[in-house]
């Protein structure tokens, strides 16, 4: 694998987006995007960690399943458009798209990409073991199923997403901090479930839920979604999170 021109970096099968600190270094950093792909707002997340001094790499993981950057900006475009008919060919379109992301072996693949991004991070000088992921819906998913699948993850913080189904609770070896808005109802009623398996696990969970907010209420370029003071607030949790988990 090597890094490539603009920040970008290139693994086995897939590419992705590095950012680094520009001073000492706190950890590395694994942010896996939303539905939307790697996407500019996923790497500007991922150059806010890196100025908090954490080496990121957001992996694209979709394109794989046939969801590309290019893919996902025209299904935010169509999702944001005044045209109402642009806007109701956004649900049948996503559906088409990501129907080879549901596949079992789709997610087998993912999480084996997702141990490459780690096994980069792993080598690079100042990282000293000190790894973290997080991620958005989407990406929320996926950093549970990597936290539980890879015992170097050592704090997890997965905003607005839920375990897959076939997650192995007694694989997490980290504490977990996760973020949800109160107004996104399918991650809501199956929070206390997840409580639950969590402290059957003995795992350190932690979710905090903003009653002002709903789903993707993180992401800055979504106008339906966004709540600048949970955003704000969860920047600052999280950041606490992975400062006290990776000192």
């Amino acid at each position: 694998m090597s890094e490539l021109q603009g920040n970008s970096i290139e693994f086995d099968g897939f590419n992705g987006y590095v950012s680094r600190p520009q001073g000492d270094v706190k950890g590395g950093l694994v942010v896996i995007h939303e539905i939307w792909g790697l996407v500019d707002h996923i790497k500007d997340v991922a150059d806010r960690f890196a100025a908090q001094g954490y080496v990121v790499v957001a992996p694209d993981i979709l394109s794989h399943g046939g969801i590309t950057p290019e893919v996902g900006d025209e299904l935010q475009r169509l999702r944001e458009s005044a045209d109402e008919e642009e806007r109701t060919r956004v649900q049948p379109l996503m559906r088409e798209k990501m129907a080879p992301v549901h596949e079992p072996e789709y997610a087998t693949w993912a999480v084996s990409a997702l141990k490459q991004v780690v096994d980069w991070l792993a080598v690079q000088p100042g990282v000293s073991g000190r790894l973290a992921v997080t991620g958005f819906c989407f990406g929320g998913t996926y950093s549970f199923a990597l936290a539980a699948a890879d015992d170097r993850i050592r704090a997890a913080a997965p905003f607005y997403g839920a375990p897959p189904q076939e997650t192995d609770f007694q694989g997490f070896d980290c504490p977990v901090h996760a973020f949800y808005g109160q107004n996104d109802p399918r991650l809501i009623d199956g929070l206390p479930e997840v409580e639950q398996r969590m402290s059957e696990a003995n795992v350190d969970f932690e979710a905090t839920v903003y009653p002002e907010a709903g789903h993707a209420f993180f992401n800055d370029t979504n106008s339906h979604a966004y709540v600048e003071s949970a955003a704000n607030d969860a920047w600052e949790k999280v950041n606490g999170f992975f400062e006290r988990s990776l000192a």
